[in-house]
Order: C-alpha cells, then structure tokens, then sequence
C-alpha cells in the first residue's frame, strides 16, 4: 500500500474533498427540461452557493478541488477568482455540460479546450485535472481519455467502479490508478467506493450523501481509511446546500434524485468535516507520485477494458 497523507498532529488520513461547480439547471437530469439556450434566461444561483462552500471551508481550514464548468467561469470569472484567491484547486468540469457518449471526438475535444481556457484565463493558473458532467467517462466513451492527454489534462475523475444507468465501470480499480493511452499515460481518480462481495457500493458524495443517510458515508469513509488505508474522493455541487431553489418540473425520479434532503446537506458536510480531514486531488496524487515517481501506482491489470 502506498503512503498517503495524514492530519498534523492527529495521524487522520486527509482524504480528497472535491466541488463540481454547476448551477441547479445544469444538471443531466434536466437535459430537454432546460434547453441549452435558455440557459442565460433562468435565476443563477451558483455563485451564492459557491461563495458559501468557500466559507465553511474556510471555517474548517479545508482545501478542495473545485472543478469549474466553463459555461459557469466566462459569465461569472471574479467567482473563478475566488475559488483560486482562497488557495483551491482549480480543475474542469467541461464547459457545456454535455455528456460524453452523447458527443463526437470532435466536439467534445472543443468543449474540454474551450473550458481549460477560459477557467485558466480567470484563475490565472494552469488546468490539469478534468471531471465529466455526470461521470460519463464508460466502457463506450474511453476515447475521451486520449483527447484529454491531447489537450493538457494529466489527471482525470470521471469513472466510477459502480452500476449505473447514467454511468459507471464496475470493474475499474477503486483506487486512483495510471492508465497507459495512446496519447499517453493519464491518472485517473476514481469516485469512492467499498466493496461487498461482488459488488462496488458509492460512499463518496453526491446524491448518495443527500439521499442516503449520513451514517452511510460515515461508516464507508471510515472503513476506507481505517481498514484499507486509503484515502476517500469525496464530490458535491453547490446547489446541493440550496434548499430554496427553484424546483423544476421533471419526472418523479429526476425530482427525487435532485431535491431530496437538499435542506440536511449543508448540515450533514459540516459532519463530515469534523469527522475526517480533507484537502485537494492535486495534493493526494503529489504525495502519491514521491512515492512512485513514474507514475505507476497500480498496474493495469484490465487491458480489455482500456
């Protein structure tokens, strides 16, 4: 097992808090819902939520890695600005919010340029780590990976080892790993999960940390930590600490998975932070490639998947 950082003076693995910066209307559980031009049209209320995280990390001197839409930073650069003057990382969410295996390779290589430049351009630092809207890197989508090497990008966070109908490569490693591309070699940060049995169960944000309840996570970060000594990917949206945004009409299992217990969020991440310690992606890989200085942290040992 490779060394990871821990917490001055408490011996806590600091685990790898992370931000997709997005607006309520962004989301893919709106795509046809919300037109892509009509976007400029609707309430934004990202950056109130963004500013707020800010805060409360601020209050709980955590670092984390905001991964920035880019549609977000060319209307709102002073909120790139803040992420970046608040000594966070800043990372890519893509810029228009568009899955992945519903783009062409030539598409999808504009859209992830056109937001590593605009995001570089307000935050005045490089851009090297990218996350797909809605985890859409899959079995179907792997050559976005070589256009990400292509385009600067050296760490990637968009698989996830689960079973999904949006997402998902349940025989992924569940640690970040180095992957050998055409194009290159590129890390890749998985979402978090635990195992049991055969399967990956999600313990590392999102709806699963609104949905689900606390102690699902709790007890799933802790036993990464603690019985397999590695560090937790831990992601949420700001419009998840916003219970009083405008509810939009989806379908029942949209609105479920998008409005429950948006009003226990903010209160449940401030557990959280007390519970475990936290800091960017960035740092978590650094300290891992001192260790390993090529970069191969867990062989490949899935080459009919890459």
């Amino acid at each position: 097992m490779v060394a990871l950082p821990h917490e001055p003076g408490s011996g806590r693995i600091v685990n790898a808090m992370s931000i997709d910066v997005e607006d309520y209307f962004h989301v893919s559980v709106f795509d046809g819902l919300v037109p892509r031009s009509t976007w400029d049209e609707m309430e934004s209320r990202v950056c109130r939520n963004t500013e707020r995280l800010l805060d409360i990390f601020d209050e709980f001197n955590v670092k984390s890695t905001f991964f920035v839409l880019g549609w977000v930073a060319e209307r709102h650069p002073h909120l790139v600005r803040a992420i970046a003057g608040r000594g966070h990382e800043l990372a890519s969410h893509g810029y228009a919010h568009r899955l992945i295996y519903d783009q062409t390779p030539e598409a999808f290589r504009d859209d992830v340029r056109r937001a590593k430049g605009i995001i570089e351009d307000a935050g005045g630092s490089s851009v090297g780590g990218y996350r797909a809207p809605s985890y859409s890197i899959t079995s179907r989508s792997l050559w976005a990976l070589d256009v990400l090497i292509e385009e600067g990008y050296w760490y990637d966070s968009s698989i996830f080892p689960i079973k999904h109908d949006r997402y998902g490569i349940p025989v992924s490693p569940r640690e970040p790993f180095c992957i050998q591309r055409r194009a290159g070699p590129l890390m890749e940060v998985p979402g978090s999960t635990v195992r049991l049995g055969p399967l990956n169960l999600p313990v590392g944000g999102g709806g699963y940390f609104r949905i689900l309840p606390y102690e699902w996570t709790r007890r799933g970060i802790a036993h990464l930590n603690e019985a397999e000594g590695r560090a937790a990917v831990f992601y949420l949206h700001p419009w998840e600490i916003d219970p009083d945004q405008p509810r939009l009409h989806a379908g029942w299992l949209g609105r479920f998975r998008h409005y429950r217990h948006l009003d226990e969020t903010e209160g449940r991440l401030r557990r959280l932070l007390t519970d475990f310690s936290f800091g960017t992606i960035g740092a978590l890989l650094s300290t891992r490639a001192q260790i390993s200085p090529t970069g191969q942290l867990i062989p490949l040992t899935l080459p009919y998947v890459w």
